[in-house]
């Protein structure tokens, strides 16, 4: 990936220019066609215009959208990286911290272009980009899944879009002064209601309806009084074969749905009313009518009225078939006709699912709603439908595209703004742009008294017999003279060929476009009797009764027409656009099939000219093609001038007028801004940029020169130290290999001399010169006797010949077999150790000479009181330990006496202190320089080898409830037991020491 915009002109020929204010041709839509196809061929979606994103559907998934690929761009420079849609998230998210106020960005394109999902990647990126805490997750997550909820309600699949948005959506998403995300708000304008009754062929009704019928649960549909089948269906089966597409999982859909909802903080109830108000609509369009003798309508079934929103089915009956008329004093019903009572039956069901819609937004409102008063900054998200030319345009497209001229003009408005703003602070004189102004048409449709929205609802409001035509009639009265504005009766010979009689065409600022009448008075009049709303304030849905409230007023006065309304917040939108900083995305559709690597020239010319690109091309290239600040310019740049290469000593600015004057720049090709250069043609960028790469191949040479010369001497370096250690290692071994060999030789003889004094003294009493080799002549003999001992105890010719120092002399026969036996016993304990400790205790070997005894402390050395309350136990065994105290661990020396029954912790002269039940128990701690010899004792005494555990490095215990103490082991040069810093009880074993 190339790393920058200017890193990227290396490329150009191949990969096209990043950013169209750099293309030299710029006046040229053949050239601006061909850099967008070059970048679209190499998966290169995403282009800039300045600061405006332009982005084309791929129509396939790319690998450019990951965790990974959000943290590159979070943080960088907007032109650092290659165009993006994060980058744009991102400039805007740090823009708004820096400066502290609020922006919005605006996502425009064709039906089918990738608004949505532009929409959703920018949601996406701030989810993972902002700060994270509990309640920020729970925000983000309601703001990402508010998406698929307003999907299923508010989307279709339509010729060109199998997801397309049929409302105009702007979301507020608020941030605290950090950058969390602490909450939101939605404005919806403009749902296409008439689809909710007639979709046109090869479109679909909204998704939730097949998400209901094809993935609710059985007992759902029952309840709901549904069957699984969309067929069964009108308002799902104008167009037989649309109900299944390919591209949409409707099962699937339906669990995000459901899920959604549930984190949204719908209540079980509220998701029940809300399901049932959409079977309600489906059953609402099965009901029939049929013609009595006097041509009034009457019910053709009453089957459906069961499952309609518990409104009684008499009050229900007469709703659809009368109408409430007030004369004078007193109201009358008027029954229908059978066109009266299906248009009162369609207008009663898109009125039920309009205000529903709305119930919905206001609901997700209040999920999102942000509690903290204190001042929040805002990025608003607009997703809203782009400029539409089908082939039969009737009244949804004329609202569309009037909605579309607004925000061009608004759009170009802010660009001028912006560029003029960018200028007077660096303090360049600002050069006035030539651009189109579509004020002209703005006025033909919106002008008080004279534009086509007022000509429409005068003659919907107008007593009479008022129709389509008579409006087309009124429109060729009143502005027939209008150059963007032409019918059949006011064209030429040539024009009126392609108009039908009941057409009318405007030239929009993106082309022209031609509209049927057909309709229009009927869909901007958007009429629900009066005796309708009463017949929903009976039901006994809570969210009918609450969008139907009692409360509403049922003037006589009409209600103000659709297109009134559309106008009305339209202003107001302008008005919330104005007050924040723009941002652009504009998407583009390469095809009409939906095939990825298609490019049909044809079909993005035009949509490159009614999205307004080439004029806000003209309006950012009017004055200077590129523009950085000094800073960036010099870092790139500064090679090319010996000047500043490598390190510049003053300003930047100071440094970019040096580089300049070296490179030869012409007075009329550059301005010095207060922190920015900018260059007017792309030709002295590109020269420029042409020039650095040449140089950077000479640095790149003459760096890597250095940089093996300080390798290889490095390399050197690293060997010549090695290789002397190597020597000094050597010479040291060999030096104390020559020393030991010395010593051997001094200390060999004195071994072997103080062995042979002790063979010819064994026979003496034990002394000095003896000693050793008497300790060696015992552990020789009691490890052979370990593997040849007798079977019982009196085969006196089975034992092993003693040597003379461990003969017994002077004794008789039973007392010779009694001290044999007490070896025995002390062999066998031994054994017993062995298979205790052996393996599990390090300093285990070093006990094995240390002979066991019967007890550790005589009789007399027990205080008196003691033994006459133990004596008739049986004292086995006693040892004299230390016991540390639970608080501070402070030392006692303390006697430990083995029983038949217990063991006793006394202390030497006084009262019996405790009571042990196990050697590490509660919260007694206790050392013993016998260990080996008392726990083996212990085990015997009890008659349990499994009752105790051998731990290494640290031990916890209880010094009192809900208080933990700690014994920690080490190694160490000496033995020694202390309280460390930490609190714990320290113990050193000295190395290779005895126990």
């Amino acid at each position: 990936m190339l790393r920058n915009m200017e890193a990227s002109l290396t490329a150009r020929d191949r990969v096209g220019i990043q950013d169209f204010v750099l293309l030299d041709a710029y006046t040229s839509e053949t050239a601006f066609l061909d850099n967008l196809k070059k970048r679209f061929h190499e998966n290169l979606i995403y282009t800039y215009i300045g600061t405006l994103l332009v982005s084309v559907n791929p129509y396939k998934e790319l690998d450019n959208y990951s965790k990974k690929q959000m943290d590159t761009y979070m943080g960088v420079n907007f032109f650092e990286l290659p165009p993006h849609i994060y980058a744009l998230a991102d400039n805007v998210f740090r823009t708004m911290l820096s400066e502290f106020n609020n922006h919005f960005i605006l996502i425009s394109g064709e039906s089918g272009a990738g608004k949505t999902e532009a929409s959703k990647k920018i949601l996406q990126y701030y989810a993972v980009s902002c700060p994270s805490t509990r309640l920020l997750n729970n925000i983000r997550d309601r703001l990402l899944l508010s998406n698929p909820v307003l999907e299923a309600f508010g989307n279709a699949k339509t010729l060109k879009n199998d997801n397309s948005s049929r409302f105009g959506k702007y979301m507020d998403i608020q941030f605290d002064h950090q950058g969390g995300a602490v909450g939101g708000h939605i404005l919806s304008y403009l749902l296409e209601k008439s689809r909710v009754v007639h979709q046109n062929h090869g479109e679909r009704n909204f998704h939730i309806f097949y998400q209901l019928v094809d993935g609710g649960e059985d007992d759902l549909l029952r309840w709901l009084g549904l069957q699984r089948n969309c067929q069964h269906y009108s308002y799902l089966v104008q167009v037989w074969d649309c109900a299944k597409v390919s591209s949409i999982n409707d099962k699937s859909d339906w669990r995000t749905v459901r899920k959604a909802l549930s984190v949204i903080e719908f209540s079980e109830s509220d998701i029940e009313h809300l399901f049932g108000i959409i079977a309600s609509v489906l059953h609402l369009g099965n009901i029939k009518f049929e013609a009595d003798v006097r041509g009034y309508a009457t019910l053709d079934n009453n089957q459906e009225m069961h499952w309609l929103l518990g409104i009684p089915a008499q009050v229900l009956q007469q709703g659809l078939t009368h109408r409430k008329i007030e004369a004078k004093t007193e109201e009358v019903l008027s029954p229908f006709s059978v066109d009266h009572a299906v248009y009162a039956r369609d207008a009663l069901a898109k009125a039920i699912y309009g205000r529903t819609f709305n119930w919905l937004v206001n609901k997700v409102n209040e999920s999102l709603a942000n509690k903290d008063s204190s001042r929040k900054t805002v990025i608003g998200l607009l997703d809203i439908y782009g400029f539409e030319v089908f082939n039969v345009n009737s009244f949804e497209q004329f609202c569309i595209n009037y909605c579309n001229e607004k925000l061009q003009q608004l759009f170009i408005r802010l660009t001028l703004k912006s560029e003029q703003e960018e200028y007077e602070m660096e303090g360049i004189e600002w050069e006035p742009v030539p651009y189109f102004n579509n004020k002209i048409i703005c006025d033909l449709v919106e002008e008080k008294y004279r534009g086509i929205i007022s000509l429409l609802d005068e003659e919907c409001l107008r007593p009479g017999e008022a129709t389509d035509l008579t409006f087309l009639e009124k429109m060729e009265e009143k502005i027939g003279g209008h150059p963007h504005f032409v019918t059949h009766k006011l064209a030429d010979q040539k024009t009126r060929k392609t108009l039908d009689r009941g057409d009318f065409r405007l030239l929009h600022y993106a082309g022209e476009v031609t509209y049927c009448v057909v309709g229009f008075l009927d869909k901007n009049n958007d009429l629900l009797y009066r005796n309708g709303k009463e017949v929903m304030r009976q039901s006994k849905n809570a969210i009918i009764r609450h969008c139907f409230p009692s409360t509403e007023p049922d003037s006589k006065r009409r209600p103000e027409t659709v297109v009134t309304q559309f106008k009305s917040s339209l202003v107001g939108l302008t008005e919330i656009l104005m007050s924040k900083e723009p941002w652009y995305v504009r998407c583009i559709k390469p095809n009409e099939a939906k095939q990825p690597g298609r490019f049909d020239d044809v079909l993005v010319r035009h949509q490159v000219k009614y999205l307004g690109l080439m004029e806000h091309l003209r309006v950012r290239r009017a004055g200077f093609a590129y523009r950085r600040k000094y800073e960036i310019f010099l870092q790139r740049y500064k090679p090319l001038c010996p000047d500043t290469w490598p390190n510049w000593k003053g300003t930047a600015a100071e440094g970019v007028r040096c580089l300049i004057k070296h490179l030869g720049y012409k007075s009329n090709e550059y301005k010095m801004g207060r922190t920015k250069i900018f260059i007017r043609h792309p030709r002295t960028l590109f020269a420029t940029e042409d020039a650095f790469q040449v140089c950077k191949h000479k640095l790149a040479t003459r760096i890597q020169a250095k940089y093996k010369g300080y390798r290889v001497k490095g390399d050197y370096l690293k060997q010549k130290e090695a290789a002397t250690r190597i020597e000094t290692c050597w010479r040291g071994l060999m030096a104390r290999k020559e020393r030991e060999k010395r010593s051997w030789a001094v200390t060999c003889p004195l071994i072997c001399s103080r062995f042979i004094k002790g063979f010819m003294t064994r026979n003496q009493p034990a002394c000095s010169e003896n000693t050793e080799y008497l300790a060696y002549v015992r552990q020789n003999y009691l490890t052979r006797l370990k593997e040849n001992l007798p079977k019982t105890v009196l085969e006196k010719d089975s034992w092993l010949t003693p040597p003379p120092i461990m003969q017994e002399v002077g004794y008789s026969p039973r007392s010779c077999l009694h001290r044999r036996a007490m070896v025995l016993i002390s062999l066998l304990l031994k054994l017993q150790t062995s298979s205790m400790f052996k393996g599990k205790k390090e300093n285990y070997p070093f006990s094995v000479c240390r002979p066991f005894l019967d007890t550790r402390i005589s009789i007399e050395d027990i205080n008196i009181k003691v033994l006459q309350m133990i004596l008739h136990e049986q004292v086995k065994y006693s040892v004299p330990v230390v016991k540390y105290d639970r608080n501070g661990f402070r030392p006692r020396l303390r006697q430990l006496i083995f029983s038949l029954e217990a063991a006793y912790l006394v202390e030497e002269i006084q009262q019996l202190n405790d009571w042990l039940y196990w050697f590490f128990q509660g919260d007694l701690v206790l050392q013993c320089d016998y260990l080996f010899e008392a726990l083996t004792k212990l085990c015997v005494i009890a008659n349990k080898q499994n009752c105790f555990k051998v731990v290494q490095g640290s031990i916890r215990f209880d010094i009192q409830p809900g208080r933990e103490g700690f014994v920690d082991f080490k190694s160490g040069q000496e033995s020694i037991v202390y309280r460390a810093k930490n609190g714990h009880l320290t113990v050193v074993r000295a190395e290779f020491r005895q126990c």
